[in-house]
């Protein structure tokens, strides 16, 4: 499910998007204040489901009570569809204080997965009656998906799956494809089974129009079959459809049973859903998109404070090393190259952070490419690092009074620079590693324990090669 709060603009939206909603919001609110249902039932009808949905992330809490009000009314089916489009818990904030018989009645519009999407954001009690009302109207799928683990295939996948039996032929299947045709998700990938419902095989959909239709599927079918299991987490489904390019992956239990199947659209919301939440774990401020733009101000207060601690305590340490080093011979001509030498060191090891974070969060970076990266950054910034170093040595000698103190502090912050930027990247890029290695998610490396390990350090070599250069 994707979509906006309703008092915040869906941040993805393309400007298409956007010129063709936006100069709606206002004759939209007229309608409903004037009472004029039926025109403004006419206006939501020429949007696609997911347009409307842009729609009522433009309109006040109110505004969109009464839109969804008016859409379950006219077309439950629609309504659902719209919800689909929404955030889980925006959906879920539409249903709130609703009967548990509206609710349940709304739910079973909606695909398995969608509905059990937005089912888990329910209040437990809630929860509990809906289930129990879906069960009874026969959709128990739901309440399975629910039982699997949160962010992994079973919970995403979509129970509607068509399968072939291994003994048909090319004839049957395609008999057997046209009485279900309208019922089905996805009609690209055909699924073979045994009689045990053991996924056997797999054969598109163009294999099978082509195909001789007195041969066996055993024989036409590709026995090669890229499956994931239950438990595997949502993150590694999106790779494997990423790598593959496919546009549903089969998901067996531990059996090898085919019980559902994860569609390219599902993946795409996934890959959304990853990349924000390591985005803003990367700024330190969350993992959820949602909360972090609607939670109280004491919440964000503490979802920030962690990070912004350890900020504070590296600056802490920063002080206490310069402190340590305040009887340095000329320590006034090392101060102003302070900014530089750290700001520089930090920018690096935050790129580095990026890329090993992002790569091993693709499936690009495995096993021992980890470390073949890391040797890589390292030299990427050494390279750099004498460059800018080079660069700044040139403008201290330019700035200084051409004696022998000036030129060794131009050699000092020369390669204080140099070394800070490849102790940064040695760090950016290992600190990842070793916290995926611990079991820690990595996007957490680019936040303030990389940059006061980088800062700290970067001070601690400069002032220790200013020492030895300048006191020689």
């Amino acid at each position: 499910m994707a979509g906006a709060s309703p008092n915040l603009g869906h941040a993805g939206d393309s400007v298409v998007v956007r010129q063709r909603v936006s100069p709606l919001v206002s004759p939209l609110r007229r309608l409903l204040r004037r009472g004029a249902r039926a025109h403004a039932a006419n206006l939501l009808s020429k949007l696609h489901a997911a347009d409307v949905a842009r729609l009522l992330g433009l309109l006040d809490r109110d505004e969109v009570d009464r839109v969804f009000d008016l859409l379950l009314q006219r077309d439950p089916e629609r309504a659902g569809d719209v919800l689909a489009e929404l955030e889980d818990s925006e959906a879920a904030r539409i249903l709130e204080g609703r009967a548990d018989a509206e609710v349940a009645t709304i739910l079973a519009q909606l695909d398995p997965d969608d509905a059990a999407a937005l089912a888990a954001d329910l209040p437990a009690d809630v929860q509990a009656g809906v289930l129990e009302l879906l069960e009874q109207a026969g959709h128990d799928d739901v309440e399975d998906l629910l039982s699997y683990e949160e962010e992994t295939a079973g919970r995403i996948m979509s129970p509607e799956i068509f399968t072939l039996h291994e003994e048909l032929t090319v004839g049957e299947a395609i008999e057997a494809l046209r009485s279900r045709a309208e019922d089905l998700e996805m009609v690209f990938y055909l699924y073979v089974v045994d009689a045990r419902s053991h996924l056997v095989g797999v054969c598109s959909l163009r294999d099978l129009i082509l195909g001789d239709p007195g041969e066996a599927l055993a024989n036409l079918m590709n026995k090669q079959i890229v499956a994931v299991n239950v438990d595997t987490d949502q993150e590694e489904v999106a790779q494997l459809v990423a790598r593959y390019n496919y546009l549903a992956l089969p998901v067996v239990d531990h059996g090898n049973k085919l019980v559902g199947l994860i569609t390219v659209d599902d993946v795409i919301d996934i890959m959304r859903d990853e990349e924000t939440e390591d985005i803003l774990r990367m700024a330190g401020v969350g993992e959820d998109e949602e909360e972090v733009l609607t939670a109280p101000l004491w919440r964000n207060v503490m979802l920030r404070l962690p990070w912004l601690f350890a900020a504070w305590l590296g600056g802490v340490l920063a002080a206490q090393v310069i402190e340590a080093y305040a009887d340095l011979p000329q320590m006034f001509l090392l101060v102003p190259f302070i900014p530089i030498i750290v700001g520089m060191g930090g920018n690096v090891g935050t790129q580095a952070a990026t890329i090993v974070v992002r790569g091993m969060a693709t499936g690009r970076l495995t096993g021992a490419q980890r470390i073949t990266t890391v040797f890589r950054e390292v030299r990427v910034s050494l390279a750099l690092g004498v460059i800018f170093g080079a660069l700044l040595g040139a403008t201290v000698w330019a700035t200084n009074p051409a004696s022998e103190a000036s030129q060794r502090l131009a050699v000092a912050v020369s390669l204080s620079l140099i070394t800070s930027m490849a102790i940064a990247a040695s760090v950016g890029a290992s600190v990842p590693i070793a916290l995926k290695r611990l079991g820690v998610d990595p996007a957490i490396a680019t936040g303030p324990f990389v940059t006061t390990a980088i800062d700290v350090l970067g001070l601690v070599a400069y002032f220790s090669i200013a020492s030895v250069l300048l006191l020689a």
